[in-house]
């Protein structure tokens, strides 16, 4: 097998095949193959949403990682626009070419399927914990329309975060008012089967560490951090994520509340 290189703490692999596209998604994902032999879900730079996704796949896949979460292995996945000349649909052709370079890839896992929480209850407590999660990183995208989770070897898998963290495609640095930041949770999938938040926001409130989260925004290549012109360098767009989760973290957590409400008023 060939040798894989580490960078910036997520695997580095080569995209050697163009399988399938997954027309599920907005941003029309496709099925690869890599140079370690693996198959990977692989998330475009030159999808509509650019970088900006990749950024929050990223970040909250491996924040949602780290509280205990599974979530498909990330890796950064280096595309040659040349898979895409055997490629007869012109709209996959088209993403191909403007996509060259590095792009996100999620570990495929074959014989997965959307969970259904009706299929199979989740606890209180995973619920609860999925709740926080999403109103923490602002994931607008996980309904009963869109799961944006699967089940794998009957256990729940969290994919697809590019629509979290919203307020990074219009960010300024004078205007930061990230704790109070809307995040609707009425249709949140999690909603009818969560227990309450208040235990749930104590423990993983004290988790999500400074420490923690610049191990996070570690994983973020440069390059894709150094397109945000808001803020001129990679370093100074870390910051800023810094910022916005001690602010959404900082007490008192209104959004918490408003996770209570929402959870309270379907039990």
């Amino acid at each position: 097998m060939p040798d894989v290189k580490p960078t910036n703490g997520l695997r580095q692999v080569a995209a050697t095949r163009y399988v399938t596209p997954f027309r599920e998604g907005g941003s029309l994902p496709g099925l690869v193959e890599a140079d370690d032999l693996g198959m990977y879900v692989l998330k475009f730079r030159g999808a509509g949403q650019g970088v900006k996704a990749l950024i929050a796949e990223v970040v909250v896949g491996e924040l949602a990682r780290r509280l205990g979460f599974n979530v498909p292995e990330i890796v950064l996945v280096d595309l040659d626009p040349a898979l895409g000349r055997s490629e007869p649909d012109q709209e996959v052709q088209e993403l191909l070419k403007a996509s060259g370079g590095r792009n996100l890839g999620l570990d495929y896992l074959p014989g997965s399927f959307d969970y259904n929480p009706v299929v199979r209850e989740p606890s209180a407590d995973l619920a609860a914990r999925l709740l926080w999660l999403d109103g923490l990183t602002l994931n607008v995208d996980r309904s009963w329309r869109n799961p944006n989770t699967l089940l794998w070897h009957r256990e729940l898998w969290l994919i697809d975060h590019g629509a979290s963290l919203y307020f990074h495609h219009s960010w300024r640095p004078e205007r930061f008012p990230a704790a109070s930041y809307r995040f609707d949770a009425a249709d949140h999938l999690m909603v009818p089967f969560a227990g309450p938040l208040a235990p749930v926001d104590a423990e993983l409130s004290a988790r999500v560490t400074p420490e923690l989260v610049r191990e996070v925004l570690a994983l973020v290549p440069d390059k894709w951090l150094a397109k945000d012109e808001a803020f001129g360098t990679p370093e100074a767009v870390r910051d800023a994520y810094e910022r916005f989760f001690a602010a959404r973290l900082a007490g008192p957590r209104t959004w918490v509340d408003e996770l209570e409400a929402a959870r309270a008023a379907r039990v």
